[in-house]
């Protein structure tokens, strides 16, 4: 069980926040969204948990520097270039090892349902079929997301099933959540510097091997200071810490 937390942005969104704090070090009801998905981490039980960095990068080291010497977490550094998701993924794929792995965006802030939903991702990831299995959320359900919906699902149900992008349709049901389970082989033969994670899904869904797991919980996206307002405003609605 590997990751990487995708805490290389500039969350530009955020606005005079970002001047002064990375977006992964903004705090919601009182913790970190960088703590709140290690926190989702330590629960599954991962192994080691690679944390890019580039803005305010001496910042977050400096958050981490008790999880680095223990060495629970690895700096992946992107301090000269910034790589993007995709870019960002493959540099440190050293890291992260041959086996599928996670990707965790760090301004994704969840709640598990029945169980962790990095498990249920582990349980359904299945190497024959799947090159990358993404958490899908209910587009009308995804707190903080202001889109149309990503991804068209074969078929119904909480899943995993396959899906692929949503083209010409005006809507989709279904949003990616950035979390995923993916194969390391997908980086194979990819281009060098920036690019988006979206070029190996889009290299999944020709193959047909891009599926897609509903999320059972509550899901935000944090990416502005009205979303840091609402996600504090829906935990405590809810009672979540």
């Amino acid at each position: 069980m590997r990751g990487i937390i995708l805490s290389a942005g500039l969350g530009t969104r955020m606005g005079d926040m970002s001047k002064r704090t990375p977006k992964p070090l903004v705090y919601v009801a009182g913790r970190t969204l960088l703590d709140r998905a290690l926190d989702r981490t330590d629960e599954a039980g991962f192994d080691c948990v690679v944390v890019n960095v580039h803005h305010h990068a001496d910042q977050l080291e400096a958050h981490l520097a008790r999880r680095i010497d223990a060495g629970q977490v690895v700096i992946s550094d992107e301090r000269d270039k910034l790589l993007d998701t995709g870019g960002g993924v493959k540099k440190a794929l050293p890291l992260l090892g041959k086996h599928p792995f996670f990707t965790i965006n760090s301004d994704a802030l969840w709640l598990d349902g029945a169980g962790s939903a990095l498990l249920r991702l582990a349980s359904a990831f299945d190497a024959d079929r799947m090159d990358a299995l993404l958490l899908l959320i209910p587009t009308p359900d995804a707190l903080g997301y202001d889109g149309v919906g990503d991804f068209i699902p074969f078929a119904d149900g909480m899943g995993p099933m396959p899906i692929d992008f949503r083209g010409e349709a005006p809507v989709a049901p279904v949003m990616y959540g950035g979390i995923q389970m993916i194969a390391s082989s997908l980086y194979d033969n990819t281009p060098d510097g920036a690019w988006s994670n979206r070029v190996v899904f889009r290299k999944a869904a020709a193959a047909g091997r891009l599926f897609g797991l509903v999320h059972d919980g509550h899901w935000m996206h944090v990416g502005t200071p009205e979303g840091v307002t609402d996600a504090e405003a829906r935990l405590k609605e809810l009672g979540a810490p």
